[in-house]
């Protein structure tokens, strides 16, 4: 699956602002500072089409990109978790998130982002167990991959795998990916096109 010609459709800052479609829809979620953006620019072959910043939390919005010809949105959600934004604000994104995941009827799959470098994290935790409950199709990307050594990025993975599988059986599946060499981009795509074709 190629996906090159995507393209940006449109940015909504609540549920009932999205766009009116019968496309289906892939969204991807992490924590903040997890390398969504640069993960969606390797998926999509552009370079610049999801911004990415230095600092953790820029995306505020639902952000809406369309693949060519009508066949689904990729979804970029805001980044949960973040600490310095203001109490309020977190409660904002988190109904944001909420709403979006559990009453979106074009929403087909989440893709979550993991932090490969780090140990489990309870809300990386938190957050699948939630989407099992809900019964959202769901997989795990694991990123920076290219910044570990091969048994350290192992370790790390199997880790999270351990910690999951404790709460939840059979575990979603899960990809290792790197937005800098690729990896990772073709069993992602293959999840993609068959969550938007079913």
């Amino acid at each position: 699956m190629q996906i090159s010609q995507t393209s940006f459709l449109t940015s909504s800052p609540e549920l009932a602002a999205c766009p009116e479609s019968s496309l289906n829809e892939v969204a991807f979620i992490g924590r903040s500072n997890v390398g969504k953006s640069s993960l969606l620019n390797m998926l999509t072959n552009r370079k610049e089409l999801a911004k990415t910043s230095s600092r953790p939390g820029k995306t505020e919005l639902i952000n809406y990109f369309t693949i060519p010809p009508k066949f689904g949105h990729l979804v970029d959600l805001p980044g949960y978790g973040y600490a310095r934004k203001s109490k309020e604000r977190r409660e904002m994104f988190a109904s944001l998130i909420t709403e979006y995941i559990s009453d979106r009827e074009q929403l087909k799959h989440v893709f979550v982002l993991i932090d490969s470098m780090i140990p489990p994290q309870q809300i990386d935790l938190d957050f699948i167990l939630w989407l099992a409950d809900l019964g959202r199709p769901h997989s795990v990307l694991f990123t920076k991959s290219d910044r570990l050594k091969k048994g350290a990025l192992q370790k790390n993975t199997d880790r999270f795998r351990e910690t999951l599988g404790e709460h939840y059986n059979p575990l979603p599946q899960m990809v290792i990916t790197s937005s800098k060499t690729g990896s990772g981009k073709s069993e992602t795509l293959a999840i993609v096109r068959e969550a938007l074709n079913s």
